[in-house]
């Protein structure tokens, strides 16, 4: 096998958990092949660059393998390989995560109670 459809091909690699969200992320443009568009008919080779906006920062794999059959995930593992850069780019945005605060931490009380919305009106003078 030389080439394979690239719906197919994520899910085998279980980026997605089935084809059919393979290729509805393929046809909104999440996933890239060789930086560019396509659909999913389009058939992937060995060596080609795939690149996965699933999350935050986008995720570029090169293609070791082809397989048509979904497997366990170790072998899975085996049909791409994540780029430095890429591998980089995601370990510095989870740092970053783990380390900004959380925005609702900062609502210790929740709503403002009715005493509260009178005293904010006292203080702004209406």
């Amino acid at each position: 096998m030389d080439k394979l459809r690239l719906d197919k091909w994520l899910w085998a690699a279980r980026f997605y958990k089935t084809r059919s969200l393979a290729s509805e992320e393929i046809t909104k443009g999440r996933v890239l092949l060789n930086q560019q568009s396509t659909k999913p008919a389009r058939e992937v080779s060995i060596g080609d660059v795939i690149t996965l906006r699933k999350e935050t920062p986008a995720m570029e794999v090169h293609v070791t393998a082809l397989s048509g059959v979904r497997g366990p995930a170790p072998v899975a593992r085996q049909l791409y390989q994540e780029t430095e850069e890429s591998s980089t780019r995601r370990t510095q945005a989870a740092e970053h995560r783990r380390l900004a605060p959380e925005p609702a931490l900062d609502f210790d009380a929740g709503r403002p109670t009715k005493k509260d919305r009178r005293q904010m009106q006292l203080l702004r003078g209406k």
